[in-house]
């Protein structure tokens, strides 16, 4: 199942993808209501096809997004950076969300190193805490593609990651949820950025150092999951600071991360 978040005359509303098309259902909320109720919502209108619809994030007001630093054996590579003997945890904040087919934006005195970061999204599903091993992907409501854009400047700069990762846009997740039966392996999907047609990242999720479970359970021994919180499982090789020369996004190019049996998410870049 693929379930979206899109507005409609700026209420979010909710969608069942079908093929080319959007059911809306008959639920009131949001995603993270609707993944806390754990009941399926049933349809309530007639279908939209999807080049029509203006997609929201995934989902709208999480907790908090926990990403992963250095977690693809090849992105660990081109950064010379050492490989992490447990994971390398940061926090990008929730107004760092944007949805599918919305702008990336910045203002160019803040950037002038903007990069991007194909990353798989995992979607919680409800709260876990100190769980057993075999409980731990129980707590896995579904995936989605996600881009953890970066600005380099800011973040190398700083000497921490938060503030350059955390402008506002600067998460696009979407364009949906897929649920966790539809993927029954997240460790063996192709992953890729590309840039204005042109290939920059092209991997597969078999390259996470540590994987989906490992890194749930490891966050989940310390601090509470709860549902609709979104965990980023790192990038793969590819990314533009670590080019020979650098590759930055500038206004008015179209990124896309495309992840096997996820989704393809689609972002413009608009410099302010």
């Amino acid at each position: 199942m693929k379930l979206a978040q899109y507005y409609d005359r700026e209420q979010i509303r909710l969608g069942l993808i079908d093929g080319e098309s959007l059911l809306p259902l008959d639920f009131r909320g949001s995603m993270i209501d609707l993944i806390e109720k754990d009941e399926p919502a049933k349809p309530g209108g007639p279908k939209l096809p999807l080049e029509k619809i203006r997609f929201a994030p995934v989902v709208s007001r999480p907790s908090k997004i926990i990403a992963l630093g250095l977690n693809y054996l090849d992105h660990a590579r081109e950064s010379k950076g050492a490989i992490p003997k447990a994971p390398l945890l940061f926090a990008k904040f929730p107004n760092s969300l944007a949805g599918h087919k919305g702008s990336i934006v910045w203002p160019a005195e803040i950037s002038q190193k903007v990069d991007f970061e194909a990353e798989l999204a995992v979607i919680i599903g409800k709260r876990i805490y100190r769980p057993q091993e075999h409980q731990v992907m129980e707590a896995v409501f579904g995936y989605a593609c996600a881009n953890d854009v970066s600005a380099r400047d800011l973040q190398f700069g700083d000497g921490q990651w938060v503030r350059g990762k955390s402008l506002d846009t600067f998460c696009p997740i979407g364009p949906w949820i897929v649920t966790r039966d539809e993927i029954p392996d997240p460790h063996a999907l192709a992953i890729k950025t590309i840039l204005n047609g042109t290939t920059m990242q092209d991997s597969n999720t078999n390259m996470m150092i540590f994987k989906v479970p490992e890194v749930i359970h490891f966050i989940s021994r310390q601090i509470s999951l709860l549902p609709g919180d979104v965990i980023l499982t790192g990038t793969p090789h590819g990314v533009g600071a670590f080019r020979e020369p650098s590759v930055y996004m500038k206004d008015g190019d179209v990124v896309v991360v495309e992840i096997e049996k996820v989704g393809r998410l689609v972002n413009t870049c608009k410099v302010i």
